[in-house]
């Protein structure tokens, strides 16, 4: 089984999704010692900004290729995924922009767009420095998951589940408990879907 891991947070080792995604990664090869795994950190080497290129050769598109080869190669993709701002890192918008291409990703019909990359499996490791879950007062500010499960359906892939850890701003109690939470729910979720 291939997976790919995709990190997208700049704060490097301070990082709880970076951590959260290693630990998920871990799991899943626990569970699948064979797992042919790629990794992908978009902070370290980010990608440019999505812009039209018309000759295939051009660096930009053959990296934009490259990780849509990856992408459609994956059954399952873990990405980490902080909260920046009320919504994603600006790497991970310009790696998502490089997955969601119409004739590979997705088509539109008659009826509407269609998704063509349904069947994978996506484990996101949300981080969150305060609190905006579905009962809290900032969840009108959550900009971050209803995206991705926007974006992921956009092109079929229903199969999207979040490991969270939020208030990790709060205080290093709120942390340490935020990452307790967060890495029991990984467990469960490997071990449902094994």
């Amino acid at each position: 089984m291939k997976l790919l891991h995709i990190d997208s947070s700049a704060l490097g080792g301070y990082s709880v999704s970076r951590q959260l995604s290693a630990d998920i990664v871990a799991e899943l090869r626990r569970h699948a010692p064979s797992l042919d795994v790629t990794y992908r950190d978009l902070a370290a080497q980010p990608l440019p900004h999505w812009t039209p290129v018309a000759d295939a050769s051009d660096p930009a598109a053959v990296l934009g290729s490259q990780m849509l080869e990856e992408f459609l190669a994956a059954e399952t993709i873990v990405i980490g995924a902080p909260m920046y701002n009320f919504a994603i890192s600006s790497q991970l918008k310009a790696w998502i922009d490089r997955i969601l291409v119409a004739g590979k990703t997705f088509q539109y019909t008659a009826n509407g767009p269609a998704g063509l990359a349904g069947g994978k499996r996506v484990i996101i490791a949300s981080s969150r420095g305060g609190f905006y879950g579905q009962d809290t007062a900032g969840a009108a500010m959550d900009f971050q998951e209803p995206y991705l499960r926007a974006a992921l359906g956009f092109i079929g892939i229903t199969d999207v589940q979040f490991v969270r850890a939020e208030g990790v701003a709060v205080s290093d109690e709120h942390k340490i408990a935020a990452l307790k939470a967060a890495r029991s729910n990984i467990a469960t979720l490997v071990a449902k879907a094994a």
